[in-house]
């Protein structure tokens, strides 16, 4: 089906579509995890929600469909999407507010994809793709700002670094996605897998928790979106997307969770939108778009236009 320059049976559309259901869950997953982070549990606390309940659901379908000799790709999946990525995004929770996490994870992951493509492949990026990364940049570095002179506590850099580190291993995992054409539910399988079989015993002897001091309705909610809506579907449709259109792109997309996770908190927590983040949001939306766009789709345009 065709909607003028829009095929829906495209690769690049159901690519951008899917990329589309990760931005919709990330953005939730800032406001979720930033809500149980400020409660009483501890960033090991939501690691070990998000790796169990996966684990849980998944470890059997990993061990009959990937074979032995495969695991060592998937365990460094694991490495970077799993416990690199989440152990760092939770502690970050710990210093910083959610809107940090939208720009320093979300916004962060383009550029290190860009940059570690550009390291490892040689990748060139068209012409549309450097423009949609400088409109990008602009509006990140506006909402950063902004966030920043906004609230002054003293350890907020803390989180803002571990956000970048979460940001660098989500980027490492989508190009790996990529290089070795993992299938997505096996790739979301052995992380979940891996993770929790690594992580679940550390944290059960040595790490702070405070999982009995919460309320079940709590740890229900943070268990269904951390082990099922982040961990799962949102691994799953990214890892999906970058098959689809290439982690470049699938990253560029991510950069529009900063704008959304800006609305949800002003709506859900009620944060407040200043006339410059308004302004970084219509930006970083526009970069997003134009940069989730193929070559030929902005020639057609631009044809068009002319």
């Amino acid at each position: 089906m065709k909607l003028g320059w829009l095929d829906f049976s495209s690769n690049q559309t159901k690519g951008v579509l899917a990329a589309l259901v990760t931005v919709t869950c990330w953005s939730g997953f800032n406001i979720v995890s930033r809500f149980g982070t400020k409660g009483v549990f501890t960033p090991f606390d939501m690691a070990a929600m998000r790796f169990g309940v996966a684990a849980t659901l998944t470890m059997p379908f990993f061990l009959y469909l990937v074979p032995v000799r495969s695991w060592p790709k998937y365990m460094a999946l694991a490495l970077f999407g799993g416990l690199g990525y989440g152990l760092l995004v939770y502690s970050g929770f710990a210093f910083a507010p959610s809107a940090h996490a939208g720009v320093f994870v979300n916004g962060g992951i383009p550029f290190w994809t860009v940059i570690l493509t550009a390291i490892l492949a040689g990748f060139k990026l068209s012409r549309h793709v450097y423009i949609a990364l400088a409109l990008s940049t602009c509006g990140l570095v506006m909402i950063a700002f902004n966030s920043m002179l906004a609230d002054h506590a003293p350890n907020q850099w803390i989180g803002d670094l571990l956000f970048l580190g979460a940001a660098f291993c989500w980027a490492v995992f989508g190009l790996l996605v990529r290089r070795w054409q993992i299938r997505p539910h096996h790739g979301i399988f052995g992380i979940a897998t891996f993770a929790a079989l690594v992580y679940l015993p550390i944290y059960y002897f040595w790490l702070p928790k405070g999982l009995l001091d919460a309320t079940t309705g709590d740890i229900a909610l943070q268990c269904i979106y951390q082990g099922i809506i982040a961990a799962l579907l949102a691994a799953g449709m990214f890892s999906y997307a970058t098959h689809k259109i290439g982690a470049c792109e699938a990253a560029m997309m991510l950069a529009l969770v900063p704008a959304i996770s800006a609305i949800g908190g002003y709506f859900i927590l009620g944060e407040d939108l200043g006339i410059v983040v308004i302004v970084g949001i219509l930006i970083v939306s526009l970069g997003a778009l134009l940069g989730a766009m193929p070559t030929n789709t902005v020639a057609f345009l631009v044809r068009d236009k002319n």
